[in-house]
């Protein structure tokens, strides 16, 4: 059983998620009307996997016999400067979130809710990469700098996600 504590949380980070999943779905918008297709699937295919996430703690939540609440989601942006700042922007979005599931963990921690700390693992674990993976992106562009080809080449790379 849930604490009410925990569920409050819980279903907090279900809205994280799902705005998480809009502000992607956002950027995806951004990249299609920069002829970015590459970029624009890789966040297509992002935006999905965070609507995957807030799906899990929705199911954890019922499961556990909790009560999802869901809330309304915030506006996203939709205007970016560049490729670059698009992904500097994921990136800052992603460590928040990664503070957000740092701090359910030790809630379910200090609330002794073995079952959501064990739960909770394998998105501490997913945040790892996550973030590693858009590191990888922003060294990238930043070696890339602003040469079109270079561009190119690496929107079509991330365009090949699966």
């Amino acid at each position: 059983m849930l604490s009410k504590k925990m569920q409050k949380a819980l279903n907090e980070q279900i809205n994280a998620e799902i705005f998480s999943s809009y502000l992607y779905l956002s950027m995806t918008a951004y990249f299609e009307q920069e002829n970015w297709t590459g970029f624009a699937h890789w966040m297509e295919k992002q935006s999905a996997e965070e609507y995957g996430h807030a799906m899990k703690i929705f199911e954890f939540v019922n499961e556990v016999g909790g009560k999802v609440e869901l809330e309304a989601i915030e506006k996203p942006i939709s205007e970016w400067k560049s490729v670059l700042n698009v992904f500097e922007e994921s990136l800052k979005h992603e460590l928040m979130i990664t503070d957000k599931i740092n701090n359910l963990y030790n809630m379910a921690s200090t609330e002794k809710d073995h079952a959501s700390g064990i739960f909770l693992q394998w998105f501490v674990t997913e945040q790892v990469e996550e973030v590693n993976t858009v590191e990888q992106i922003i060294h990238k562009l930043k070696m890339i700098g602003e040469h079109k080809g270079a561009l190119y080449m690496l929107d079509r790379e991330l365009g090949s996600r699966a």
